[in-house]
C-alpha cells in the first residue's frame, strides 16, 4: 500500500468533516491578552496571518463575549466555566480559590489533567496561576501561582471610578511610564516576553509525555499595554492611515456623567486627552503588538507541524476580554459597551471543516463544556455554560441562549446580555441606569433605546432574560 501524504490525509478529512480521531486528541490552547476582534479574519486591516490560518481551518465565532471586561474575572470564568457572581472574582486582586467560595473547583486544564492529559502552561493563562491545573508551570513571567487571599475592595462606585486620583504622584507617574506608551525595539523580539513564551511552549511540545495526550497552553501578553514590538511590526502600520471610530472624541471625561458604562482611561491616555493624532499612533501601536503576538503564534504552530502533531490536535484561540480603540473616546477595558466584551474565538482541527463562521452569541462559560465534548471527556460538575460542539460542527444550528457579562464599579454591579441583535444592560437592576442598543441598525451603540416607548416590548423581554440568570 502506498503511504498517504499529510496533504491527501487532510483532503480526505475535508470530504468527511468532523470525524475526530479515535484516540483522545491533544489540545493546544492559544490565548492573547487584551485582544479585541481587530484581526484580519474578523475583517480588520490587521496583519495576523497565523491566527487567520486557524480561522480558515476551523470554525470562527463572530459573536463571542467575555464574562467580565477585566483580566482576572474574565479568565476565572473562562477557566472554571462559572460566571463572576459564582466565582466572586470581580477584580484583579481576588483569586477564585479564596474565601472558601470555590476552593476545590476543578478548572478546565485541571479536568483534563484528571482525565489522563499531560498539562503544561507557558505565559499568562490564569491571571495569577493555579498549580493544581498543571503538570508543568513556567514561572519566568513572574506571576505568583497561589497568592494569599485579599479582602474585596469596599468602595463606592464614585471612589472606584476615580481611583487614579487616589494614587500618589510618584505612583501615577510610574503607571504612566510603564503602561501609557508604545515602543518599537530592534531585532526580532528575542528579548521580549511573548517570544520567550512561544519558545517555552515549543519546548513543551518537543519534550511532552509521549504516553499521554497533552493540553499545552501558551498565554501571550500582547497586545496588552504598553504596546512593545520590534520596529518591523510598527513599520506595517502608518499612524496617519489609522481610521478613528465614528464616535471618537478627544474629551472622553465629558461623557462620564451619561452612564456607568463610561469610565476614565486607565491603561492608555492616563490623565491626558487622546487627540486624533495620538489616538492614531496608539491604534497603530496596538496593531503592531498584535502582529508581533501573531508571529509568535506562528512559531508555535510551525513547531506543531514540524513534530507531526497537527493531525491529532485541537487548537483553540481565545483571549480574556476586548479592548477599546477610541470608541466613545475610550481606550482599554472595564466597560459594558460592546468593544470591551466582544472577543475572538476559533476552534481549529483537521477533522473540523474549515472556514465556517458562527453568528450565534456565545459566552466564555461555554468554552469549558465545549472542549470536554470535543475531546470525549465527561463534564465536570457545576458548569454554567453550554457546549458549543454542535455549533462548531454546524454554525447555523439552533441556539437560543444570549451571552451574559458583568462588571462592578465599587459597590455597584452592572449586568449585560447580548442577543444576536440587541445589547441590554442594567446597573443595580436598573436603579442606576439601563441601556439598550439595536446592533442591526446601530453597531456603534450610539442610540440608546432603553427608554424609547417604541421599543418597550423588546426592552421588557430582554429585561426578563437578564433577570432569569442574573
Amino acid at each position: 500500500m502506498l503511504p498517504i501524504s499529510r496533504r491527501s490525509l487532510l483532503g480526505s478529512m475535508a470530504l468527511a468533516p468532523f470525524a475526530p480521531p479515535k484516540t483522545k486528541p491533544n489540545v493546544l490552547w492559544v490565548m492573547a491578552d487584551d485582544q479585541n476582534t481587530h484581526l484580519g479574519c474578523y475583517g480588520h486591516p490587521v496583519i495576523s496571518p497565523n491566527i487567520d490560518s486557524l480561522a480558515r481551518s476551523g470554525t470562527r465565532f463572530e459573536h463571542a463575549y467575555c464574562q467580565y471586561p477585566l483580566c482576572n474575572p474574565a479568565r476565572s470564568s473562562l477557566l472554571t466555566g462559572r460566571r463572576p457572581l459564582t466565582t466572586k472574582v470581580l477584580d484583579n486582586g481576588t483569586w477564585f480559590r479564596d474565601f472558601n467560595v470555590l476552593p476545590d473547583v476543578v478548572t478546565l486544564p485541571q479536568h483534563f489533567r484528571q482525565n489522563g492529559y499531560w498539562t503544561a502552561s507557558a505565559g499568562k493563562v490564569f491571571h495569577v496561576g493555579d498549580d493544581p491545573s498543571w503538570d508543568v508551570v513556567d514561572r519566568r513571567t513572574g506571576r505568583v501561582p497561589n497568592p494569599r487571599p485579599r479582602p474585596e475592595r469596599q468602595q463606592t462606585y464614585e471612589q472606584h471610578r476615580h481611583w487614579l486620583d487616589g494614587l500618589s504622584p510618584a505612583a501615577l507617574e510610574d503607571r504612566k511610564k510603564t503602561m501609557d506608551c508604545w515602543v518599537a525595539t530592534e531585532g526580532d523580539g528575542e528579548d521580549l516576553q511573548d517570544y520567550k513564551i512561544a519558545s517555552t511552549a515549543i519546548q513543551y511540545l518537543e519534550n511532552r509525555r509521549k504516553d499521554q495526550p497533552f493540553f499545552v497552553a501558551a498565554g501571550f501578553l500582547k497586545p496588552h499595554a504598553p504596546f512593545i514590538a520590534p520596529k518591523k511590526y510598527f513599520d506595517l502600520y502608518d499612524p496617519a492611515s489609522m481610521k478613528l471610530p465614528a464616535d471618537f472624541t478627544s474629551n472622553p471625561e465629558a461623557n462620564l456623567s451619561k452612564s456607568l458604562s463610561y469610565r476614565p482611561n486607565a491603561d492608555i491616555f492616563i490623565k491626558r486627552d487622546p487627540t486624533p493624532e495620538l489616538a492614531r499612533e496608539a491604534i497603530a501601536g496596538y496593531h503592531a503588538a498584535t502582529s508581533f503576538m501573531d508571529a509568535q503564534v506562528g512559531r508555535v504552530l510551525a513547531a506543531l507541524d514540524r513534530l507531526h502533531l497537527r493531525e491529532n490536535t485541537l487548537i483553540i484561540y481565545c483571549v480574556d476580554h476586548g479592548w477599546f480603540l477610541g470608541e466613545k473616546g475610550l481606550f482599554a477595558k472595564e466597560s459594558l459597551f460592546e468593544p470591551a466584551m466582544h472577543v475572538p474565538l476559533i476552534f481549529s482541527a483537521p477533522w473540523i471543516q474549515g472556514g465556517k463562521v458562527c453568528q450565534r452569541p456565545i459566552e466564555w462559560t461555554d468554552v469549558y463544556p465545549t472542549l470536554c465534548e470535543l475531546c470525549g471527556l465527561p463534564l465536570s460538575e457545576g458548569l454554567e455554560g453550554k457546549s458549543l460542539a454542535e455549533l462548531v460542527k454546524n454554525p447555523t444550528a439552533p441556539w437560543e441562549r444570549p451571552a451574559y457579562s458583568y462588571m462592578r464599579w465599587g459597590n455597584v454591579i452592572g449586568r449585560s446580555l447580548r442577543t444576536q441583535r440587541y445589547r441590554y444592560t442594567e446597573w443595580d437592576h436598573g436603579k442606576l441606569g439601563k441601556e439598550m442598543f439595536d446592533h442591526q441598525t446601530d453597531p456603534g451603540e450610539m442610540h440608546d433605546l432603553a427608554s424609547d416607548p417604541k421599543h418597550a416590548q423588546t426592552a421588557a423581554k430582554l429585561k426578563s432574560l437578564l433577570a432569569a440568570i442574573a
